[in-house]
């Protein structure tokens, strides 16, 4: 995939659900994965041309597991002039050595969001634009259907009260085989993930079921994808089609 496309894909969703407003400053989560790099090169490029004006700034929370050389992040954000912000924390040795947690990925999510809400605020943010590409979608979905009994996945567009921010997820029209194609052409600064749980966690083997659903059923992830478009889930923002 090329910046073209790409781009195109980011604007069919930020239109249809009226994700950016005039004046907006976003904060851009950077976990350093292919995912987050790609959404910045894609929100970077529409700056140029979207027809209302927002400013962006790029922040990664490290959860203090060692390991990660964010300098090539840091490169790529000065080459773009996007200002770059990197959060030291104590979450990893909180749940892995302290708390000696066996499954650490909700209550991880929950402490990684609390940071970036908080430095997004202090830096004027008033919106955070996260990286789920339409796998991440469709795999929330079946993550409920299965662990919790429910049909929901995650808005394109989410208002935090208690925050005064909103949620963006700009890339949900984007496959994941886009997205490593994107990752490859541009070359990517990916940095590995340092989490111990990295491919041991029930995202993970959701993931893989998908792709088996897709081996054995062609068209269900687009089926799956349509479903959830137009499953009137609660909470989800009213579309421009």
């Amino acid at each position: 995939m090329d910046l073209q496309r790409l781009m195109s894909l980011t604007r069919q969703a930020l239109d249809k659900y009226h994700m950016i407003e005039n004046g907006d400053h976003i904060a851009v989560g950077i976990s350093g994965g292919k995912d987050s790099l790609t959404l910045l090169y894609a929100l970077h490029g529409l700056q140029r041309f979207y027809p209302k004006e927002f400013t962006l700034s790029a922040i990664t929370i490290d959860l203090g597991l060692g390991n990660m050389n964010l300098e090539p992040v840091q490169n790529l954000c000065e080459q773009f002039s996007i200002p770059y912000t990197i959060i030291p924390t104590d979450i990893g040795p909180i749940l892995f050595r302290v708390r000696e947690e066996t499954n650490p990925c909700s209550l991880c999510a929950k402490m990684r969001k609390g940071a970036l809400n908080e430095k997004a605020k202090e830096l004027g943010c008033n919106k955070i634009a996260y990286a789920h590409h339409k796998e991440d979608l469709i795999e929330t979905m079946l993550m409920s259907l299965i662990y919790e009994g429910r049909f929901h996945a995650f808005s394109p567009y989410t208002y935090l009260d208690r925050m005064d921010l909103t949620v963006i997820r700009p890339l949900i029209m984007v496959p994941e085989a886009d997205v490593i194609g994107f990752q490859r052409k541009y070359d990517l600064p990916v940095c590995k993930n340092p989490c111990p749980m990295d491919g041991h966690t029930k995202r993970e083997y959701v993931k893989n079921l998908t792709k088996q659903l897709e081996r054995e059923n062609p068209g269900v992830k687009a089926r799956l994808f349509r479903a959830i478009l137009e499953g009137n889930i609660a909470g989800w923002p009213k579309t421009e089609d």
